[in-house]
């Protein structure tokens, strides 16, 4: 069998990213009409859009400045709210570790929540990790554009564009998230993470600046962790007594 060329691997990222595209178009479309209604030049807020490319941090950033909030107070907010990259970073070690600076500068730019769980899945899925930074760019590339696009027409839209949760497509995403983890729920400390951050995402919801995201990012894994490592621990236990009995 021929192996997958770079092209067709590229193209694979952006077919698997095709649904979680189409969910974050609205929120592309509104950031740009959001632009326009705090009263930012069309190109300040295409700009952010080009140059930050972080989704929710965009919409706190933008907020932050129409009402004149100091740069380095925007700065840290922006950062606080986008620390769970760095946990995104640590999971996808196996695909970047013998990657050059070449690949990792665009590949931490276009970081995305949809191309972390579409990379992931596909990591889990497949043991030809070397195809994955291709895979990667191919599903980070068709947020990129679109997000910029969506963006521009939202400008031009302007106050024509309606809210978005006229439409209910504001837990479009989720639902399309949830579509991507819990088939990739196959082992007890899966569904322990899973649950654990559910439960105290609800729990911490109306944190400010997403910080109870954040946390019950880290307590989850922490969950995880813990549950997987007992599982691992009574497993060699039962093999170690059943050797022992035979």
């Amino acid at each position: 069998m021929p192996l997958p060329s770079p092209h067709s691997i590229f193209i694979s990222g952006v077919k698997d990213t095709f649904p979680l595209v189409v969910a974050a178009m609205p929120f592309g479309l509104v950031f740009g009409a959001m632009g326009q209604a705090q009263g930012l030049a069309d190109w300040v807020t295409l700009g952010i859009s080009i140059f930050v490319f972080a989704g929710a941090s965009q919409f706190i950033a933008i907020t932050m400045l129409a009402a004149g909030a100091a740069i380095p107070v925007i700065v840290l907010t922006v950062f606080i709210v986008n620390l769970r990259h760095m946990l995104y970073s640590v999971s996808l070690i196996p695909i970047v570790q013998d990657l050059s600076q070449k690949w990792r500068w665009p590949m931490a730019f276009t970081m995305t929540d949809e191309t972390f769980a579409v990379v992931y899945n596909k990591m889990s899925l497949s043991r030809a990790h070397q195809n994955l930074p291709m895979y990667y760019l191919g599903s980070s590339a068709f947020m990129y554009l679109n997000w910029i696009l969506c963006t521009w027409v939202g400008i031009v839209l302007g106050s024509q564009l309606p809210s978005l949760t006229s439409f209910g497509l504001d837990i479009a995403m989720v639902v399309a998230f949830i579509g991507i983890v819990v088939p990739n729920l196959r082992l007890p400390s899966h569904w322990m993470c899973a649950i654990t951050a559910a439960v105290s995402g609800l729990l911490t919801y109306q944190w400010p600046h997403q910080t109870g995201l954040l946390l019950s990012s880290l307590f989850a894994i922490v969950v995880g962790v813990i549950s997987e490592n007992r599982l691992t621990a009574r497993s060699t236990t039962d093999l170690a007594e059943s050797n022992h009995h035979e």
